[in-house]
This record gives C-alpha cells, structure tokens and sequence, in this order.
C-alpha cells in the first residue's frame, strides 16, 4: 500500500463523484506503477461500499433532471465532448501508455475509435426514435425507449479509453446515469474522461467514477439502486458479476475471455496474410480480447509461416510493441510458454529473453512468441493474453472448422484465402460472433456492434451499436384508437 505522501507523475488520485472529487476517510491506497519503466505513476484508493453508496446516491439525485432532457439536448453535451476529446487525442494517449504500457500508435488508435464511439452516440437521437405504424384503420401503435435510471460499468486495463465509451456515451445520451468502475491498471485514463466531459457540460452526477478492487465489483452487482450492469474482463468473473446481477433481476451484458483462431490455407497471399497475423496477435501486446491465439495451418503454408516469423521479428518491445501490463500478467504468459515447450511444443520464436531498450530495464516486456504445439492442449485451447500465436495443423477446411469451433469462446475469427469458395464455407460455419476474410484482427466499425459468441459473452445482445439501444433502454408500447365511428374489432 502506498502512502498519500508518496511522489508521483500523477498524485493522489481519487474518486469522481457528483462533479468533483471524492476522497474517502478510510480507504487504503494503491500504487500505479508504470509498466513501461518501472516509475511510480500514481496512488488511488481501494474504495469500499460507502463510497459506491455515495456514487449511487449523486447518480440518483441527477437521474430526474437529466431523464427529463429531450435525448437530442442530452446529444449536444456530447457534440461538444467530441470536439474536446479531439483536442486532447494525444495527451489521453500519453496517459495510457505511461499506466498500461500501450505504445503511443496503438493509444492514439484507441482514443480516435473513442471518437467514432462518440460519434454514434451523437446520433442516436436519430437511431432511438422507436418504431411507428398505423397498424388497424385508426389505429396507432408507436414505442418510446425510456432509460433505466442509474446503471453501471465495469472496464478492463487493456482498452482503458475505448471500452468506457462503448457504454458511458449510449447509456448517458439515452437518460441513464451511471457508475463507472475502472481498472485498478488504468484509474488515471477513466477519471481523465470524466474531467472532460463535466467540462463539455454534463451535469453533475450523471456520471461517477468510483476506483477500487474486487470488493467494488460485487459491490455494484448487488447495489439495488443500480438497474443494470456491463462488464468487460476474464470469462470466469463475468459469469459471476452476471449471476450476482441478475439473481437480483438486474440487467447484466458481461464480456469475457477469448482464444481466437486464424485459419491459413496454402493458397492465402504469403505477405499481406503474414502482415495482418503478425499484427492480430501482436497488437497491444497480445493483450486483447480479439488478439489472433491460434493459427490452424491447412496444407502446406510453410512459406507464409515463415513470412509471419520474419514480420514478427519487426516488432520491439519497447519501442513499437506494447509492454505487459504487470509483472503478476508476464509471469503467467511466460508459464503458458514453458509448460507448452515442456510438453513438447515446438517454440519458432522465443520473446521470454527479450531485452528492452536503455532506460526501461525496470519496464515489463515479453517479444513476440511462435510456438508449435497440437490440438487441444493447454497453448492452444486457454486464453494466455499475450504476444503468443500457437500453430496447430490441419489436413483440410473441415478438419480446421473442427478445431476452431472446438474452442468454448467464440469472439473473433478470420481466414486467409483467396479462395471465395473457401472464405464462404468459413463465414458459414465458423462459430463466432466477429468473423473477417483476410482481416487479422475483424472488429466491426461503428454502427455494426460489438460482441462475441459462446463464453466469451454472458448474456443477451451486444455491447456497442444499435443492440446499446435495448440494453439501456425499457420500451414503453402505446396504442391509440382515433375513429370512435369504426366497429370494435380485435385489431381496434
């Protein structure tokens, strides 16, 4: 635990709650310590139940007032949040890449598909306007999409900007208020957004953010003034904070785990296909749930193979790779690593050595990593979250589909080909909600939404685009007969 004395690049952080800072009396505090150096970023504390209370009672209290707004004045906080936002790109990247060790490509990446997330939300005046239809001579039905009240967000270390915006944007512009719960990786990023957005206007209270560990998570599952929950992390907790959540018939959309297959055939391009693997599985250092974990090679594709080793190479830690985001995290890809090369996987190329550049020898770094193993075992069937691609082989499409489509997540998954025949016997049976041709990493750009299959989701529906809409939403249906002359009918 550190002390409130201790100097750091970012001070004393503390909780955001009602439009200002929030500090609590009792908390113990906990270091941010830089993954790219080894510096001291930060202290925040781990806020207990008290604090959640008071985040719930300020959202509360601003829920009417906000709710009240027309959602197209609610929409014009964040027109000018927008135009924030654009301004400060490279200073909410630079946070970012001091707290999780995101190089700064990759940061001012996230923060612009923040933008586009923004974007949509900006609109929904026009995508949320309920559907309308004369349905009987006279006879009208229409629905309104009315907010929950106060709702929650849980976000992960790895996209610590772009995640709070797949939900904090939708779920404010259409009424919600909201609770926000960073990663303990990441407070500095989230408290930033919140900082911008009182400054675009958004009225105190609409949103809170409250930092904390574990004991906050189950804390807002259970609260019963939160109506509704996402959350974005490790499969086996999103299985809990659902359970938590809907055992007391809340809403809950809780994002998990990932291990997503790339399928080669011989006939793919060697170097546009070798470039976009080399990059799925080694952007943001592995560290993202539609990151490439396993490659099924069908045939013969050695020359491919060999090109992704060489492109892979092209990636250093510390200057265009990302660092891992703590020690506890480098510690168990390296033991995913060193079980599959004692079992007899074949390791192609090793980053468990790498050396990082002068002046960030006390940074947190693994290099890109290769390995050949078999189907079904450990490398290739558990989610390691790191610079890792394992190779498993196949004879055929078929045999490739069947091992893919083994995996118990479904998130992601892409074929290399330049077959049409191939790629649309893929799309057909691959089991996974996000499926590319060619694309390496195949996230759907806005208003296509976001989400997985299988156990990389625990509930119903997507996180982002129009599927946003009814998770933060309650339909209200009305009906209404104007021809007093016409008959009773059962359509009137």
């Amino acid at each position: 635990m550190a002390s409130t004395t201790a100097v750091t690049k970012y001070g004393d952080l503390n909780n955001f709650i009602g439009g200002k800072p929030s500090s609590p009396a009792q908390a113990e505090r906990a270091k941010r310590i830089s993954p790219v150096d080894g510096s001291v970023l930060s202290t925040f504390p781990l806020s207990g139940t008290d604090e959640l209370d008071k985040a719930v009672a300020a959202a509360q209290k601003a829920f009417p007032e906000w709710s009240s707004r027309t959602i197209k004045e609610r929409a014009q906080v964040f027109f000018k949040y927008y135009e924030l936002l654009s301004k400060n790109l490279k200073s909410c990247a630079e946070i970012m890449h001091d707290e999780m060790g995101k190089n700064l490509d990759e940061a001012m990446q996230e923060t612009a598909k923040s933008l586009e997330l923004t974007e949509f939300a900006c609109a929904l005046p026009q995508v949320a306007t309920g559907d309308f239809e004369e349905v009987s001579r006279g006879v009208e039905c229409h629905e309104e999409h009315l907010p929950l009240g106060v709702v929650a967000s849980i976000t992960p270390f790895n996209f610590p900007h772009m995640v709070p915006h797949w939900t904090l944007p939708n779920a404010i512009v259409l009424g919600n208020t909201m609770v926000l719960k960073p990663s303990r990786e990441a407070p500095r990023t989230v408290l930033r957004i919140a900082e911008m957005l009182q400054e675009a206007g958004l009225p105190d209270g609409v949103l809170n953010v409250v930092c904390g560990g574990r004991e906050i998570v189950t804390a807002i599952a259970e609260h019963p003034g939160i109506e509704a929950v996402s959350f974005v992390g490790s499969t086996k907790v999103a299985k809990m904070v659902y359970q938590k959540t809907t055992n007391r018939g809340k809403r809950c959309l809780a994002l998990g785990s990932a291990n997503n297959h790339l399928i080669l055939m011989p006939d793919a391009h060697p170097a546009n296909s070798a470039a976009n693997i080399a990059a799925s599985y080694l952007g943001c250092a592995g560290q993202r749930c539609m990151s490439a974990c396993v490659l099924v090679a069908v045939g013969d594709c050695e020359e491919t193979i060999a090109k992704i080793i060489e492109e892979s190479k092209k990636f250093v830690p510390g200057v265009n790779m990302s660092a891992i985001v703590n020690p506890e995290a480098k510690a168990s890809i390296a033991g995913f690593i060193d079980r599959a090369e004692k079992d007899g996987a074949k390791v192609l190329l090793d980053g468990r050595q790498v050396q990082p550049p002068k002046g960030l020898a006390k940074g947190c770094y693994l290099g890109p990593t290769i390995i050949e193993a078999k189907a079904g075992s450990e490398i290739a069937v558990e989610e390691n979250f790191g610079p890792v691609l394992t190779i498993v082989r196949a004879q055929n499409l078929t045999e490739a589909l069947s091992i893919a489509n083994s995996s118990p997540y479904g998130n992601g998954g892409s074929i290399f080909t330049q077959s049409g025949r191939s790629a649309e016997v893929f799309c057909d049976k691959i089991q996974a909600g996000m499926v590319g041709v060619n694309v390496g990493v195949p996230v759907p750009r806005e208003p296509f939404s976001f989400g997985g299959w299988k156990d990389s989701i625990v509930g119903g529906g997507d996180i982002t685009g129009k599927s946003a809409v009814r998770f933060w939403t309650k339909v209200k249906k009305i009906s209404c007969k104007w021809n007093p002359d016409r008959p009773l009918l059962w359509l009137a």
